[in-house]
């Protein structure tokens, strides 16, 4: 039984995930991540109130608009 209860919370202990790692501002509306460097699947979109770049996946990136054409 003692095994059983330790095995519990050292589950419970392991699974808390550390902070700051996680936890990262989010911009965008709320799609995109407030970092330092942007990875390989995201692009620039704006600033950050922090000065750190807005991450955005290219999968929620806005469309443009098309063009209106010259009559």
């Amino acid at each position: 039984m003692t095994q059983l209860l330790l095995l519990i919370v050292a589950l419970l202990v392991l699974g808390q995930a550390p902070p700051g790692r996680t936890e990262f501002k989010r911009c965008w509306k709320g799609q995109g991540a407030c970092r330092t460097y942007c990875t390989r699947q995201e692009s620039f979109m704006h600033l950050c109130p922090d000065s750190s770049l807005c991450c955005l996946s290219y999968l929620f990136q806005p469309t443009r608009p098309p063009k209106p054409e010259d009559e």
